[in-house]
């Protein structure tokens, strides 16, 4: 059976050595996203980027990084979203968020 809502897809960027209340911020999201029974998450570790300070972290042998970006996609009906957006506002203390209004299909 297929299902058709409209969502909001959260993209957000960080680094790797983030960190909230002592534990890595890539896994204090995922975490937290599980816990309010927010649809999907997914991790993904880049291999290579920079951001706002213009840096490049890559995994080259020959500039190895120990701050790779880190790329969360969250996605979930808008009311939902909007609540975790305000939780994402207390742990990410740099970063860039993007959100987008997608269309989304589910098969079940």
């Amino acid at each position: 059976m297929k299902q058709e809502d409209n969502a909001i897809l959260l993209k957000v960027y960080i680094g790797e050595s983030d960190e909230y209340d002592g534990k890595k911020l890539y896994k204090y999201i995922i975490e937290r996203a599980k816990e309010l029974k927010i649809a999907g998450c997914t991790i993904f570790r880049g291999v290579s980027g920079y951001g706002n300070n213009s840096v490049i972290h890559t995994t080259s042998i020959l500039r190895l990084s120990s701050d790779l970006p880190v790329l969360i996609e969250i996605i979930d009906l808008p009311n939902k979203i909007e609540l975790f957006k305000s939780e994402l506002d207390l742990v990410i203390k740099q970063g860039l968020i993007v959100e987008e209004n997608v269309k989304v299909f589910r098969y079940q």
